[in-house]
């Protein structure tokens, strides 16, 4: 059924449901996802609490929406940032828009687990398109790369039978191993800015991300060392 054609009944319970989640992003922004509770929501809404639960049956529930939300909105900006010819470089500086742009967002996919939640598959499978277009990337990265050093080209011969975190993508080993090292060393650095682990060092953190990844591009096109 369109949107158009949604029943009022329909039209109410999205509101309800995206104003639940607003009011739970809003919590996580204050305390953490860990001190996440329904019942302060719902006396937030002025709702009682078997009334909340009637959107989302429990905690990690409301939880699997969120992390949903954020997998969505990074596969997208990373979509449309390739879409736009973007290369690694400009999928990398999306990366850390997104990121800035709401810190808590970022945290719930990319932070410290939540105790005593898992992701259930279908949020797997959208993180994988995010890698997707990664791996797309280096794969398709210019230049001629250099033979790998010692290391990564035993962590290549690795990967080659370990692929699970993929998605299926066909590319070669040392495309995946590129975009291993993009992901790690990029969200390392935006992690501990995030974190406000930079706060005290005297130095821009834009910088150290900017020279991290002129180092990965550098290596994906094999214009420096082995990794």
């Amino acid at each position: 059924m369109a949107p158009a054609e949604r029943t009022p009944r329909e039209r109410y319970r999205k509101q309800v449901k995206a104003e639940i989640k607003e009011r739970a992003r809003e919590q996580i922004a204050t305390a953490g996802v860990s001190a996440l509770s329904l019942n302060a929501i719902a006396k937030r809404m002025g709702l009682s609490g078997p009334a909340l639960y009637r959107y989302f049956a429990n905690r990690d529930e409301l939880i699997t929406e969120l992390v949903r939300d954020a997998y969505r909105s990074l596969a997208d900006t990373f979509r449309r940032a390739a879409g736009d010819g973007a290369d690694l470089a400009g999928l990398a500086r999306a990366l850390r828009r997104w990121a800035l742009d709401d810190p808590q967002r970022y945290f719930l996919v990319y932070g410290t687990p939540v105790p005593g939640y898992r992701a259930p598959e279908d949020t797997r499978e959208i993180a994988a398109e995010v890698m997707a277009v990664l791996i797309d990337a280096c794969a398709g990265a210019p230049g001629e790369p250099r033979a790998s050093a010692a290391a990564a080209a035993s962590f290549e011969e690795h990967l080659a039978g370990h692929r699970a975190w993929d998605g299926g993508h066909p590319a070669p080993a040392p495309a995946l191993r590129r975009a291993l090292a993009f992901w790690t060393r990029l969200h390392g650095v935006l992690s501990l800015e995030l974190a406000g682990q930079f706060g005290g060092m005297g130095f821009d953190p834009e910088r150290l991300f900017a020279a991290e990844l002129e180092s990965l591009t550098a290596e994906a096109a094999g214009t420096a060392g082995g990794a």
